[in-house]
């Protein structure tokens, strides 16, 4: 691949790589895939996250001509990426286990007790419900923030359409709407005001 390649913004990349640019699509690979990675792993294991990382780069390359906006691909990429590895968890969810899997497997962490858990589960669906009731705009600047934290400021005002010198701001507003709807919530002290 050409050095000029990693000189092309992401739209010159887009267009080259409709035209079956293989140069293109590889540069676009290698700026993205870090984000996609992080994304897949937060929420899979390795192995699972090798799959939903190349889903995502599959629905990619059979998406691609009908990417409007190639400024916000890298946000395009994490919510595919997210979507597609709730979808594989949601999956593993429906399957049966074996008549072979033991009832009880005794596990000396206690962090792994049933107890702990479930209170971690009860925690994590109470953020969840607060995430949910945020506006889309911070839904998508939290989730890439969480998921893809080597995105720098400016690419996460390209990928959102958020003016660079108010992704600051943005932030710093969905966080405390976050910590408002945690309180309301009753995980959060002191914030519901």
């Amino acid at each position: 691949m050409s050095n000029s390649y990693t000189e092309l913004d992401v739209a010159d990349l887009v267009g080259r790589a409709r035209d079956h640019d293989r140069d293109a699509w590889a540069e676009l690979v290698r700026r993205y895939a870090p984000v996609v990675w992080r994304v897949a792993r937060a929420h899979c294991s390795e192995a699972d996250a090798k799959d939903v990382s190349q889903h995502t780069w599959i629905t990619l390359a059979e998406r691609l001509s009908r990417v409007r906006d190639p400024d916000r691909l890298a946000g395009w990429l994490a919510t595919t990426a997210r979507r597609e590895a709730l979808r594989l968890l949601a999956s593993r969810r429906t399957e049966a286990q074996p008549d072979w899997w033991p009832e009880a497997v005794e596990d000396p962490h206690p962090e792994h007790w049933p107890e702990p858990r479930a209170l971690r589960g009860a925690r994590d669906r109470l953020l969840w419900r607060a995430f949910a009731a945020l506006p889309e705009r911070c839904q998508r600047l939290l989730g890439l923030l969480a998921f893809a934290p080597e995105l720098t400021y400016a690419q996460l005002g390209h990928a959102l359409g958020i003016k660079l010198g108010t992704v600051g701001p943005v932030r710093g507003r969905c966080l405390h709407e976050l910590r408002r709807q945690l309180a309301v919530r009753g995980l959060c002290e002191g914030a519901a005001g």
